[in-house]
């Protein structure tokens, strides 16, 4: 198996952050402090301070790797070490998932954001799509030792949740296209999404 972990992260890493990066970009603000909760290497981030030059992104992960792109700060995954109101915008790719209860940092992001929250997640709807998903994650995060509950929600139970912490969508993406054809078939189809809250 570790020839496909090696695999995602020679070919697919990449791709998935261009891609991400195109999809994201329009959504921030023109200027700002954006906060990316859950980093990783901090390649995304990197790229969208490229991209938005009147932007500053900080990393925030509980497993702060050797090599970031961006500068990483440690946080206990549950508080996010800001005071409210302090970041423009709180970026959660691919991080709700891999917690308990998403709706403790939906709420600590909904507490320092000035503006906006941005998630990238997945929605467990179609045919095999909780199997699909678990493999896509243990591929992508078991190398590094990244917690892996595998908690994903439908894309009714993103509507509840984010009912229940008084948020609105005002953007929702589910048509990404992540990886290339044919793979886009089997791991791509309607499972993953990028979706803006704001709050301003």
């Amino acid at each position: 198996m570790k020839i496909l972990q090696q695999l995602h992260s020679n070919t697919v890493h990449s791709r998935r952050v261009k891609t991400l990066l195109n999809h994201i970009l329009p959504l921030l603000p023109k200027e700002g402090m954006v906060l990316d909760v859950g980093c990783g290497d901090g390649l995304l981030g990197s790229l969208l301070q490229l991209k938005a030059s009147g932007v500053e992104v900080r990393g925030l992960d509980v497993l702060v790797r050797k090599e970031t792109h961006i500068p990483v700060t440690l946080f206990d995954g549950a508080t996010i070490p800001f005071q409210d109101k302090t970041v423009d915008t709180v970026l959660l790719v691919d991080v709700l998932h891999h917690t308990n209860d998403p709706s403790v940092i939906l709420n600590e992001a909904k507490r320092v954001a000035r503006e906006s929250i941005i998630i990238k997640d997945h929605t467990r709807d179609g045919f095999f799509a909780r199997s699909t998903l678990r493999f896509m994650d243990w591929v992508g995060n078991a190398s590094y030792g990244v917690e892996l509950p595998y908690n994903y929600l439908s894309y009714q139970e993103w509507l509840s949740l984010f009912l229940e912490l008084d948020l609105k969508t005002s953007d929702w993406n589910g048509d990404l296209h992540i990886y290339p054809k044919p793979a886009d078939y089997l791991f791509g189809r309607s499972l993953h999404f990028v979706a803006r809250i704001k709050l301003s």
